[in-house]
């Protein structure tokens, strides 16, 4: 096992999320496929609109990220966009969104993919770059918009949204890394293959040696080597592909329910692929305290894990009253039927 440390102290300096106001409820979806007979996994999930995508939302969150860091957006040296979702094929997302939210032209820029953890991988990139020296602020996102065949089981819960974090100086900081942990192995358990529209899913497979191993390895193993136990944190939030996945994990780990109940959110957006646990650490961090030490695990299918360690700071009494919460997000809701849900998404292929 090895821990990721850095040279010098990174924290998040600002972080924003963004989420749909549309909601597709379950019990509708079930009405469609089961006559209402199937039992939904989640309430309801976020739907983008029909003229949202991974690139427009990601410009939103990344401006809410900018409106609670407080910096410049010059001052960014790269712009990184997780998602399995993105609009092209050939063409990035991530240059886009920087252009949109007014970064120089002389930074990295680039798309990220590791399926529901791309958005976590480009984080611990983006601890590599500050922590090296190389850069003073980063941005990662995670974002997703809904891909699951309609009838699919998938389709209870794959919503869209997702979160962007700008990382750099500790000092300047809302809550520092105080480490962080990868753990990957070839699991073939979801993959969509150059030129199919809906992803495929090994069904069940997909719990036991997918999420489960992949998610509690890096979890227990990241707390080995701080020599941590469950009790020592004050808040974890999981990868959230339903509510089930999630709680059994944290069980699994020692969590009482009151450490991860702030973060899961699955059961009014459901899974935001990429962003899924960045979003429930937007929501941690809205209420956070100085001192509060927060359990942050990603997973992707294919498959992987990343863990993180953080420490919240003073700073975070400082947060601008201006900034959108994600709450704000779950609370501005429109209900949508299945039909207007297909015709947002583009469901009807000839």
């Amino acid at each position: 096992m090895q821990l990721m440390n850095t040279d010098r102290g990174v924290g998040i300096v600002g972080y924003g999320s963004y989420i749909p106001r549309y909601r597709l409820p379950g019990s509708e979806i079930a009405r469609v496929w089961t006559n209402g007979l199937t039992p939904s996994p989640v309430r309801e999930k976020a739907v983008a609109g029909i003229d949202e995508d991974v690139v427009t939302m990601s410009i939103e969150a990344a401006r809410n990220a900018l409106v609670c860091a407080e910096i410049d957006p010059q001052r960014i040296r790269a712009v990184w966009v997780g998602s399995e979702s993105h609009p092209y094929a050939v063409k990035p997302t991530s240059t886009i969104v920087a252009e949109s939210i007014g970064a120089p032209t002389d930074i990295l820029a680039a798309d990220w993919e590791f399926a529901c953890k791309a958005g976590t991988e480009a984080v611990q990139a983006a601890l590599g770059l500050i922590g090296s020296g190389m850069s003073q602020y980063v941005m990662s996102i995670g974002m997703d918009t809904a891909q699951g065949r309609p009838g699919d089981a998938l389709e209870y819960t794959a919503g869209s949204g997702g979160a962007a974090f700008i990382l750099g100086p500790a000092k300047e900081s809302y809550a520092v890394y105080q480490g962080s942990y990868s753990y990957v192995t070839d699991t073939p358990d979801f993959w969509r293959r150059a030129g199919e529209v809906y992803p495929s899913h090994g069904d069940r497979f997909t719990g036991e040696p997918a999420y489960f191993a992949h998610t509690i390895n890096a979890a227990s193993n990241l707390m080995s080597m701080m020599n941590t136990r469950a009790p020592d944190y004050d808040f974890a939030v999981f990868h959230q592909p339903n509510i089930k996945f999630p709680a059994r994990a944290a069980k699994t780990l020692g969590f009482a329910p009151d450490q991860f109940s702030a973060g899961l959110l699955a059961n009014e957006i459901g899974n935001v692929y990429s962003g899924s646990c960045m979003i429930g650490l937007t929501a941690i961090l809205d209420i956070a305290k100085p001192g509060d030490r927060i359990l942050m695990v990603s997973y992707g299918s294919g498959a992987g894990s990343d863990a993180f360690d953080l420490r919240v700071t003073a700073r975070i009494t400082k947060l601008p009253s201006s900034r959108r919460r994600t709450t704000d997000y779950i609370e501005r809701r429109r209900e949508i039927d299945y039909g207007t849900y297909v015709r947002f998404r583009d469901k009807l292929k000839e």
